[in-house]
């Protein structure tokens, strides 16, 4: 299995396809996002991402399940929740009762635990009874299927692998897109929240000189399909460091990008800046 991929995938487009959501499971190439979570408030708040959370859910085939990919579960190894009923995780501080009182009862799938575990050959794939959704998962997949109807599993990310490694891994649950299987990653692409400007957060796309060129430079490799300099981060320049200090919000990104085909085409949505730190920019990926 390769690491990331270096074509120049010239696949651009400005408008979000409109297809028919409907009561039965899709039957061909599932679409693929990558959502910029940011604030669990989300949840409970109306604002111009949650709108856009519910816009592009409306224009997505019903999967026969979902397969999150969220930047707040790292262990060591890599796990898939295996259960049948997937409790709701609060795995945050600070914030009101009505937050924690949220509930996303969706069904967990282990037919698709384990058929995530059987695509993965490079790599050992633990079915995990324990986790859950946290709310990197459930806060932003309640605005695509507010009814928790549709089953859903969590992949973790192994804080032992690099990006590339990462990239790789995501390359073998591809298929699973041709199973019905829709693909998320939850995370965001420039996410410092030590140096949030908190007396900013509600001034409207407002972002530092650093962060406007790390979330430029990003967005210009995932719509060129320049996956290699994606995966080498770290040495791409000051920005980058100051954008991703810590890889966990990044690494869902990948996940996205390596189940994307040559054939895919890619928009952005909620492509705005919070706080100075922080890009609530978000991915879809679909077939043509």
């Amino acid at each position: 299995m390769s690491g990331c991929a270096t074509q120049q995938e010239k696949s651009r487009t400005s408008e979000i396809p409109m297809s028919n959501k409907n009561d039965h499971p899709h039957e061909g190439t599932m679409p693929v996002l990558f959502l910029g979570h940011g604030s669990p408030m989300s949840a409970i708040e109306e604002n111009s991402f949650v709108q856009g959370f519910r816009a592009i859910g409306s224009k997505l085939p019903r999967p026969k399940a979902i397969l999150c990919v969220s930047a707040h579960w790292e262990t060591r190894g890599t796990r898939v929740t295996a259960m049948t009923a997937p409790k709701t995780i609060h795995d945050f501080g600070g914030f009101p009762k009505e937050l924690f009182e949220v509930q996303y009862p969706a069904p967990g799938s282990p037919w698709l635990a384990q058929e995530t575990k059987d695509s993965v050959k490079e790599t050992a794939i633990e079915l995990d009874h324990q986790w859950g959704l946290d709310h990197g998962a459930w806060s932003v997949v309640k605005h695509l299927y507010p009814n928790a109807d549709v089953p859903i599993i969590q992949m973790s990310l192994d804080v032992q692998r690099s990006p590339a490694e990462h990239f790789a891994l995501a390359q073998e649950l591809a298929d699973l897109r041709g199973k019905g299987v829709l693909i998320v990653g939850s995370g965001n692409m420039v996410h410092n929240l030590g140096r949030v400007a908190f007396d900013k957060i509600n001034t409207e796309d407002y972002a530092f000189d650093w962060a406007k060129t790390a979330s430029e430079k990003m967005k210009q490799w995932v719509m060129d399909g320049d996956h290699a300099s994606l995966c080498n981060y770290k040495n791409m320049g000051t920005e980058l460091q100051l954008a991703i200090p810590t890889p966990e919000h990044f690494l869902p990104l990948l996940y996205t990008l390596g189940v994307k085909n040559e054939k895919d085409q890619i928009s952005l949505f909620n492509d705005k800046a919070v706080g100075g730190a922080l890009t609530m920019t978000s991915v879809f990926i679909h077939s043509t």
